[in-house]
């Protein structure tokens, strides 16, 4: 079939799985797009475009780019801002939903294959029970097959949960909150492309299990694709690749192998690299008017690979005189810096981050406007990567999606040894600087945020380790490297992250170069990772044994009371005034929730004790018999009107000031005056009546 009668041709086909009909369809929308799928699970619709168009000019690399697209409208939604109504930049579920696809299916395009590839992902409709994420997988891989574009691919995308033991299908929004489990796989076939998990310390058995569970759910999937594609099916675009001189491209192999080998295997990354610049100069002079600066690059950088990789795969020697199991040098600093709530320095190797831990209160919670709503995030992982930290040089900007990516790869680790808000009322947020850059930059954050979390004082359930876990294959055979570094990282495989506590599990984040990993790989990395996990854990908590029993003085402290619902109102008052009234005079910061709980929190102890004094009278329900020491705030001819509490003032009748008669009520009480009241009477409009004490 040909390209445009493909487009013009409607097909759609459908499976139930998981309970909820998916469905595929194409020809009906975005007919100028290389290929276009409508896909539909449950309720939620998303709408998937690919284009290819010829690169404009060589830049080295697979031009690929994924866009995720919300959009309010899907759930019916109008934003919340007074002033911007339509969509703004992608949120950071956006940004990572996109990368999960583009983990998924940019190992599967041909390695010489350089056109521009952009797939764009529209959510259409969200049902807020089926996360978007599912279709919007499948269908990219269905429109990938049934375009021209150049793909090897035949991708499902599975989520299981896990849930009083038992393995669930398709995660809803409702199961997520209860699960033990969240992970996400795609299979290229039989083979795992790429694995997205957050877990609360579950056991390698267990992931294992879970894979064998969505890989053997996959494959009505595959077929549903298998099917569709078939009828769909269009003839893929050819393409040229320009190759290099062979004679010349031979003696540069030589050169390189005889003259290089020695300098490439030093422990020393500087000198590696340094090594590698004066190599590459020399080549420029040796072979000039030969090939061009890009070709010779390009030989170098291939022959460099190939040595690497035979030398770890043959005889288990990586670059740096490393065994292939054994972890990088590591050295661990807490509370670095003065005025900050917590600190941490952790370095493996050349990999260094600096972390530092925030405290506040829980009114600094982020508000995240989504399509599922509003709501409030008070754990947050931010991770920066400035040029410095890989010796280079760009302008600094907005968060790139690597940036973003590897926070919340950190964030998702320590999710869940975090203090719930019931037990730890405040917002934390964490930033992790990245100061060094050689391999697994998240998982350093990942260790550098539980040790900055423990010298803040945060009591969290147990530290969470991470590394990061490398492959080289060379046809059957093949390593597994634990904590890889940069070069291993460039040259190899795999970026196999695995995140955990001493119990289990908490995330994993898997990326693949191949077209997937085997069942024996997995269950082999998962089991080595483990022992690297232990290792950089025994490591942290000789550095620091156990969360710091009291917050850092600079931390604000918080007090947390519980108040009756309908007297929410009294202490927040008419438009603020009282609430706010609280805050300048007492210096606080106050959040109040639905259900009654008033956060106070602030560094000036006294403040604090004020404000808690303060919200506690507003809302104190004033019984019949009850004694105050009194403040007279007001004097009028018929009484006097006394602050028994703050905000809460009776009125003294004139007949019950004094056991006499009071003629003059200006000669007997004056404002400011302080004496002893009993309440005598609370009436059903909320006024209270006081008697002077010892004035019956």
């Amino acid at each position: 079939m040909t390209k445009d009668s493909k487009r013009n041709k409607i097909i759609k086909k459908e499976i139930k799985w998981g309970g909820r009909i998916l469905s595929l369809e194409t020809g009906k929308l975005a007919r100028q797009a290389d290929a276009a799928i409508l896909a539909q699970y449950g309720e939620t619709v998303v709408l998937v475009t690919v284009v290819g168009i010829p690169a404009t000019e060589d830049i080295g690399y697979f031009p690929l780019t994924v866009d995720y697209e919300e959009r309010l409208y899907a759930s019916g939604r109008i934003s919340s801002s007074r002033f911007i109504k339509r969509e703004g930049r992608p949120s950071d579920e956006a940004i990572l939903n996109g990368r999960l696809i583009d983990r998924s299916i940019r190992p599967l395009f041909p390695k010489d294959y350089f056109n521009q590839v952009q797939v764009i992902i529209t959510v259409l409709s969200y049902d807020h029970e089926n996360d978007p994420d599912i279709p919007a997988m499948i269908a990219t891989s269905a429109a990938l097959s049934i375009s021209s574009i150049p793909w090897n691919g035949n991708v499902t995308f599975t989520r299981v949960g896990l849930k009083e033991g038992e393995f669930v299908l398709n995660l809803t929004k409702e199961e997520e909150e209860y699960s033990d489990l969240d992970l996400t796989v795609s299979f290229n076939k039989d083979k795992v492309v790429m694995i997205e998990t957050g877990a609360k310390e579950v056991s390698e058995e267990v992931i294992i299990d879970a894979l064998k569970y969505a890989k053997k759910n996959s494959k009505e999937v595959a077929d549903l694709l298998n099917d569709f594609v078939e009828e769909a099916k269009v003839e893929k675009d050819e393409y040229e690749v320009e190759e290099i001189d062979p004679e010349v491209k031979k003696d540069i192999v030589t050169h390189v192998k005889e003259n290089f080998k020695e300098k490439l295997f030093n422990s020393d990354q500087g000198a590696r690299e340094t090594a590698s610049i004066e190599f590459k100069e020399e080549l420029y002079k040796e072979f000039e008017g030969k090939l061009s600066k890009a070709e010779m690059n390009e030989v170098f950088d291939d022959t460099v690979k190939k040595m690497v990789r035979e030398a770890i795969v043959d005889e288990g020697k990586r670059p740096d005189g490393r065994k292939v199991d054994e972890v990088r040098e590591i050295e661990i600093e807490v509370g670095v810096l003065p005025r900050t709530h917590g600190s941490a320095i952790f370095r493996r190797g050349d990999t260094q981050v600096l972390t530092i831990a925030t405290l506040g209160s829980t009114a600094l919670g982020q508000t995240i406007n989504s399509m599922e709503g509003e709501f409030t995030k008070r754990f947050m992982h931010h991770y920066t990567f400035p040029p410095f930290s890989v010796g280079d040089i760009r302008r600094i900007g907005s968060p790139n999606r690597r940036e973003i990516g590897h926070g919340a790869l950190a964030e998702k680790s320590l999710f869940q040894v975090v203090p719930s808000d019931d037990d730890f009322p405040y917002t934390v947020r964490l930033v992790t600087e990245v100061l060094s850059s050689s391999g697994s930059t998240s998982m350093a954050a990942t260790c550098g945020s539980t040790l900055a979390l423990m010298d803040s004082g945060v009591p969290i359930s147990a530290p969470v380790s991470g590394i990061a876990m490398g492959l080289v294959t060379e046809g059957d055979k093949y390593k597994i490297l634990t904590d890889i570094q940069a070069l291993e990282d460039f040259y190899g495989d795999m970026d196999f992250k695995i995140a955990g506590t001493a119990k289990g599990i908490t995330a994993i984040q898997l990326d693949v170069k191949i077209d997937g990993l085997t069942d024996k790989m997995i269950e082999e990395t998962l089991t080595q990772a483990k022992k690297g996990r232990g290792f950089i854990l025994d490591k942290m908590i000789e550095a620091i044994p156990k969360v710091r029993t009291e917050l850092s003085k600079h931390a604000p402290r918080v007090t947390v009371i519980k108040i009756p619902t309908k007297k929410i109102g009294e202490v927040i008052g008419s438009g603020g005034k009282t609430i706010n009234k609280i805050i300048d005079e007492t210096g606080v910061a106050i959040d109040i929730e639905d259900d009654g709980r008033v956060m106070i929190s602030g560094t000036d102890a006294e403040g604090a004790k004020k404000a808690v004094s303060w919200i506690e009278s507003l809302t104190k329900e004033i019984e019949p018999g009850e004694i105050y020491d009194g403040v007279v705030k007001k004097v009028m001819p018929f009484g006097a009107f006394v602050e028994i509490l703050p905000g809460k003032d009776g009125l003294v009748h004139i007949s019950k000031l004094a056991s006499y008669r009071v003629e003059d009520i200006d000669k007997e009480v004056s404002i400011g005056e302080k004496f002893k009241v009993k309440v005598t009477e609370v009436d059903s409009q909320g006024r209270i009546n006081l008697t002077r004490i010892n004035v019956e």
